[in-house]
């Protein structure tokens, strides 16, 4: 593969063609946000906390880091007052979801983001998709899935699959980062028993 040179963060760096814009980032040590990556899976860009600058042409975009491409001569930037602005409204949103989740306390606190901005609607699930997207890619199962749409847009266990396929497995378990989906497959558990 051929390689590229890009600027992040006033900062030149070498990436192969093909990467994206976090994972050259992550190999130069500039740490990007994200709440919805995870290696072995596809960039989804559903937190959008990754959100960074980039210009081109003269003009400055907004993209997510995780899934857009490197290209040759490329600047970027990971942090500006635009940027910061949006993590934190961001954050207030999934705040309103997960108020107790640690990894949003810890953002909310490096970005100033208010936990009472939004009407709490505790669902807990910041519908990062990480559970379902890892169970569907990397284990093959379709245990769990989104239901509904937009606002009531949820994540659910099957209980046919989640019944014979989860009680030994929960490698999904660790990778959710409010723990609301733990509370559902014991909920489903529970329906089920």
């Amino acid at each position: 593969m051929s390689e590229v040179t890009l600027t992040i963060d006033n900062k030149t760096i070498k990436a192969r063609d093909g990467m994206t814009i976090f994972e050259a980032a992550q190999s130069a040590g500039i740490k990007i946000p994200t709440l919805c990556h995870h290696e072995e899976l596809k960039p989804y860009t559903a937190c959008r906390i990754c959100l960074v600058e980039i210009e081109e042409r003269g003009r400055t975009n907004l993209d997510t880091a995780c899934s857009r491409p490197v290209e040759n001569n490329m600047v970027v930037r990971t942090k500006s007052e635009n940027i910061n602005k949006i993590r934190k409204t961001i954050l207030e949103l999934m705040l309103a979801h997960a108020p107790d989740a640690p990894v949003l306390l810890d953002l909310a606190k490096e970005y100033g983001a208010d936990q009472d901005r939004f009407e709490k609607e505790s669902s807990f699930c910041i519908l990062c998709g990480l559970c379902v997207r890892y169970c569907n890619e990397v284990k093959k199962k379709n245990a769990i899935g989104f239901v509904e749409r937009g606002t009531s847009r949820e994540i659910n266990f099957i209980p046919e699959i989640a019944s014979r396929e989860c009680n030994n497995c929960k490698e999904c378990f660790p990778l959710c980062p409010t723990s609301a989906l733990q509370a559902a497959y014991f909920l489903t558990e529970a329906l089920l028993s």
